[in-house]
């Protein structure tokens, strides 16, 4: 148990430290807005049950309602059409193993600062693997594209063409997945692909690729650019819903702390 022991010392003496990339819900939380003509994603909402009163004299409680794509939140395979047939597709059948792991983040902050359909390449990785190493086998990936700081309408960053915000390329997910063999990619934007997902071949690549593979996404994440591009401990545990296809969470990273 020395490894263990040894984590509980670094956690209580600061040299690691827990920081959390989670959003918080609420109603005003933007949602994913889909074309008119298909269903929608529900905002999160939370009813009062009791609160210290006549509906309940010693307690203090709430109904919430949301989608399970609301706010921070998992995409497991079965989210997607590729991914109906995987093994062990739904939230509650994955193993939990699944959930914690190391992390790279890919730092992509400038480009999309500089334009708001920036892309995520495979010569963009190649670039960061150069300077930091090669993306290791089961890592979740994440990029940092800093959208997280936007808040309401700026957000979304809706036209009349739909949204537009960064994302990454077919052919990185594909690099990502086929070739460095990752456990799954993450955004701070309001899903894993591009605003303009929509026009890739195919439509929506990163969840196309992702849980065809049986890999996972995590969207709405924020603080990314609290975390080192390697060495810190990804934590992104979705409730166990019966076949559910995802689920809001609180997703945490452990970081160590430069010379502790």
């Amino acid at each position: 148990m020395s490894v263990l022991t040894d984590l509980a010392a670094a956690l209580a003496g600061g040299a690691v430290e827990v920081v959390d990339l989670t959003h918080t819900l609420d109603p005003d939380f933007p949602v994913i807005v889909l074309p008119p003509e298909f269903g929608q994603c529900a905002r999160f909402r939370m009813e009062e049950v009791s609160a210290y009163d006549h509906r309940g004299p010693s307690w203090k409680w709430h109904n919430i309602s949301m989608s399970e794509h609301t706010g921070t939140h998992f995409d497991a395979p079965v989210h997607w059409v590729s991914g109906r047939d995987v093994a062990n597709g739904a939230v509650d059948e994955i193993p939990p193993e699944a959930f914690v792991g190391p992390v790279c983040v890919i730092d992509c902050s400038e480009g999309a600062a500089e334009d708001e359909d920036f892309e995520l390449t495979v010569e963009a990785i190649e670039a960061w693997e150069a300077g930091h190493g090669p993306i290791p086998a089961d890592a979740w990936v994440l990029m940092r594209t800093d959208w997280s700081k936007r808040s309401g309408a700026e957000y979304l960053n809706m036209r009349e063409d739909g949204a537009h915000s960064p994302g990454p390329t077919p052919d990185a997910i594909r690099f990502l997945i086929e070739e460095r063999h990752i456990r799954g990619f993450g955004t701070e934007t309001v899903g894993t692909d591009a605003g303009q997902g929509m026009h890739y071949s195919p439509p929506f690549p990163a969840h196309y690729y992702l849980h065809g593979a049986g890999k996972y996404g995590l969207q709405c994440l924020k603080g990314l650019d609290r975390l080192p591009a390697t060495g810190a401990i990804l934590m992104a545990a979705p409730l166990k819903i019966r076949n559910g296809t995802g689920s809001p969470l609180r997703v945490l990273a452990l970081v160590p702390k430069e010379g502790a």
